[in-house]
């Protein structure tokens, strides 16, 4: 249930955010420049950077929803209301595929014969810079095909009462939705810390980072926090005061420990500053 938790938050958290989309004439989901990449993305190698890709599918929650093999399986595993809904076999899925349509499938969560996706969360995935959107790619090629196809996903009721609700939206409404909401911007010596949070904890705490009531708090949290404290949850899961923060600790372990320590740390920095920023006002 705890995979599915970090999937859905992804998946719908901004339908029901605080956050207020703000119009921009530049795509708010793309990198601003190539330079901007998680460490290992200008590798020359192409084993180098095949492993680089592994590393983000770990950091990107990939090897949650599509399981561990990546042969994916139904959501209902994880929440009975999501039945029907399948994270794909991606080993037999994506061979069918070539690089233009997986890459639109990754960033617009459209798929090339299917339409519009729901679970997948490309709001942060279309965040990616194109060295790392490319590690992704070329370490997805490297996978051998296992194990059964998936169905098609069939939205059943409680699923679409939850889409109803507002409380579950397709994967290109999300991205729509985080296009649309900027980042707060504190300048050059932050901006690869403002990318690194903008593909991994805008997941849940939204495309601005605000928060969402009741399931995620807006990240000025973390001026409450040491430095060395936030590397401890950004590695072991464990939060302040040695507390377990529920889905936050298995974020901590299973996606953020696959971070760099500059990676952490420059995330640390943006955090930190945005936060002590906003309490100053």
């Amino acid at each position: 249930m705890r995979q599915f938790l970090v999937l859905l938050a992804g998946a719908s958290l901004f339908a029901c955010s605080n956050e207020s989309p703000v119009e921009s004439e530049a795509d708010a989901g793309q990198a601003a420049t190539a330079a901007l990449a998680f460490e290992g993305a200008m590798a020359t190698e192409a084993s180098a950077r095949i492993a680089h890709g592994e590393r983000l599918s770990h950091i990107l929650g990939c090897k949650g929803c599509h399981r561990v093999n990546l042969e994916g399986g139904n959501m209902g595993d994880f929440e009975p209301p999501l039945d029907g809904i399948y994270a794909s076999n991606l080993t037999t899925e994506l061979p069918k595929m070539d690089d233009g349509e997986l890459r639109l499938l990754l960033r617009k969560g459209v798929h090339p014969t299917r339409g519009d996706m729901w679970l997948m969360p490309s709001g942060v995935i279309n965040r990616l810079s194109e060295p790392d959107m490319d590690a992704l790619i070329a370490y997805l090629r490297t996978v051998p095909p296992s194990g059964e196809p998936t169905p098609p996903t069939e939205i059943k009721p409680a699923a679409q009462a939850m889409v109803d609700a507002g409380a579950l939206t397709t994967s290109g409404e999300q991205v729509r939705q985080f296009n649309a909401t900027q980042m707060d911007d504190l300048g050059e010596a932050r901006e690869w810390g403002r990318y690194l949070t903008a593909t991994t904890c805008a997941e849940c705490h939204g495309p601005a980072l605000g928060g969402s009531p009741d399931f995620a708090p807006n990240l000025d949290i973390a001026g409450a926090y040491s430095n060395a404290e936030l590397r401890r949850l950004l590695t072991e899961g464990i939060g302040k005061d040695g507390r377990d923060l529920g889905l936050m600790s298995l974020v901590g372990v299973e996606h953020f420990s696959y971070l760099t320590d500059r990676e952490r740390d420059a995330i640390i920095a943006y955090v930190k500053e945005r936060a002590e920023r906003n309490i100053a006002q």
